[in-house]
């Protein structure tokens, strides 16, 4: 079975979420690709819009968005992700992996595009009820 550790970033709030994901849950993500937007249920984050962004695998290979599939390839790059050359029009040949989840992905990366009626905090637990009374009240 899959076990993923899911970074989902909230840009409305400049926060990151690290959740873990098991089983039948992480299988709901298997054979997404990186820009595909997920229903947030499975991360238990239901109403929530999520995009895949990135990701790495158990060696620490990054995701590519421009390699297809899930295989590990050894590709020339320029530049982009994974890659920062340190002078003009260098190259290097690097170990990068495709675009699409698969059981061997460790980290998956991702952001809120669409948010739900509920707070992230409150969603995952993180949110006790004297802070959202003294939210309540700040608002009034």
């Amino acid at each position: 079975m899959a076990n993923f550790k899911v970074v989902v970033s909230d840009p409305k709030d400049a926060l990151a979420y690290q959740l873990d994901v098991k089983e039948a849950e992480a299988n709901a993500l298997i054979g997404k690709s990186i820009g595909d937007v997920v229903e947030g249920t499975p991360l238990g984050l239901p109403g929530y819009q999520i995009k895949i962004t990135g990701g790495s695998d158990g060696s620490g290979f990054v995701m590519r968005p421009d390699l297809p599939g899930p295989k590990r390839t050894r590709i020339l790059v320029a530049e982009g992700v994974g890659y920062f050359p340190k002078k003009e029009g260098q190259r290097r040949r690097k170990m990068m992996r495709g675009r699409e989840i698969a059981t061997d992905i460790v980290q998956i990366n991702a952001k809120i595009v669409e948010h739900g009626e509920k707070s992230v905090k409150a969603l995952l637990g993180l949110e006790t009820e004297e802070s959202e009374e003294a939210a309540e009240a700040t608002a009034e």
